[in-house]
């Protein structure tokens, strides 16, 4: 059963001629701007001709050096932009966490954004309060239920924007390289929910830059250099 498939997936952005940046000053720019110039830009391709397909229940990682595209897809993924070229085709509800803060409003308390989050996913009240306590007790935020959150650590916030993508009703999962700001405890302890997850049959995606964490938790490991993927294979066959 498949979880998601993508066709000649692709992701344009218009940007500044790299050769002209480095030795430019804002000066220079608006000059020309008030002469009527047009600022120099080019076409870059964060993503290209990605084809996918990923099976529900599968735990994939993608690999790869910075400026190679993990980023894009996994936003594209998660809906939070839209491909230039291709296709994207999602079986099920999506839950992502891309940066800290994702999914929350900031001057709502931790209690409202549970809520928030489960109504976002098409859950009633009842729904959300059967998984309340799960949530708070996987994030250990107790405490600061009731505070907003924006006065929340980033950890306190990665915690508990964790704990709500893991309980709440999603069959997708994806995780950016995010992880890396909670401790160490705590990385142990969202990878053992991750594996969880995807023995229940959900789908995760997982990008990560510690490739220990990446091969301890995925099955396949996917590698990216310039936007394309260069490299599917499974975890064991990764070098």
């Amino acid at each position: 059963m498949k979880a998601i498939r993508t066709n000649n997936l692709g992701k344009k952005y218009r940007i500044d001629k790299v050769q002209e940046f480095a030795s430019r000053q804002l000066s220079d720019d608006l000059m020309r701007m008030l002469r009527g110039e047009k600022l120099g830009k080019e076409d870059f391709w964060a993503l290209r001709e990605v084809d996918l397909e990923i099976e529900a229940g599968e735990t994939v990682g993608i690999i790869g050096p910075n400026g190679s595209g993990k980023s894009t897809l996994l936003k594209l993924l998660a809906r939070v932009t839209w491909p230039t070229t291709g296709r994207i085709e999602l079986y099920g509800r999506v839950g992502a966490l891309l940066e800290v803060g994702t999914g929350f409003h900031i001057d709502l308390t931790g209690r409202e954004n549970i809520f928030l989050a489960g109504a976002i996913l098409g859950m009633n009240r009842r729904e959300v309060k059967s998984h309340f306590d799960e949530i708070i007790n996987f994030s250990g935020v107790e405490e600061f239920l009731d505070v907003p959150v924006k006065r929340y650590s980033n950890g306190m916030f990665l915690r508990l924007a964790f704990s709500v993508m893991a309980y709440l009703r999603n069959e997708i999962l994806i995780v950016d390289e995010i992880l890396a700001v909670g401790d160490q405890e705590f990385q142990v302890k969202c990878l053992k929910k991750m594996e969880t997850i995807a023995q229940e049959g959900r789908t995760v995606i997982f990008v990560s830059h510690q490739l220990e964490m990446v091969h301890s938790l995925c099955s396949r490991i996917l590698t990216m250099e310039r936007g394309l993927i260069v490299s599917d294979c499974k975890a064991a066959l990764q070098v």
